[in-house]
């Protein structure tokens, strides 16, 4: 497996998309259920490459993710060839990740406690596997308003 097994309500959310995915290898459901029954390491062979699968069409469409910690934020454009980052690093001790922080935040930006940095990082020859390893680390998928709204800001 590549990624990471799809969690039981990620299943129950695709619930037809597996379904759909059992048909494409020619399993009906009776087959589904004598396999779990009678093959389980089959069963999870089948589970592990259809998370896979799930996985890569979220990462190929994923174009920003975003990671907040109480003294910094990371924001990432994942184009095609490199990303590019955003960096938010807070010299004092107000915490972003709560309301009160945020909005210190907001009204502060100028501030010499607000520090920014931008960079850009090549892939390695995994791009997919780049972006899973960052979700794992905590980054989120998002539609990139913070890092459009600062990248204005900044640049």
């Amino acid at each position: 497996m590549k990624y990471s097994r799809l969690t039981k309500e990620q299943f129950e959310e695709l619930h037809q998309e597996f379904i759909n995915f059992l048909a494409t290898q020619s399993i009906t459901a009776d087959e589904w259920s004598n396999l779990k029954e009678n093959k389980p390491e089959l069963a999870e062979a089948e589970l592990d490459v259809f998370s896979d699968l799930i996985w890569e069409g979220v990462l190929n469409k994923a174009e920003y993710l975003e990671h907040i910690s109480p003294q910094h934020m990371y924001l990432f454009h994942l184009d095609e060839n490199q990303m590019h980052a955003i960096v938010l690093n807070l010299k004092n001790d107000v915490d972003i990740t709560t309301e009160e922080g945020y909005a210190w935040l907001r009204e502060n930006l100028m501030d010499d406690n607000v520090e920014f940095l931008q960079a850009d990082k090549e892939y390695t020859e995994d791009k997919n596997l780049d972006k899973f390893k960052m979700i794992e680390q905590g980054a989120v998928i998002t539609k990139g308003d913070l890092y459009k709204y600062f990248d204005k800001l900044i640049n």
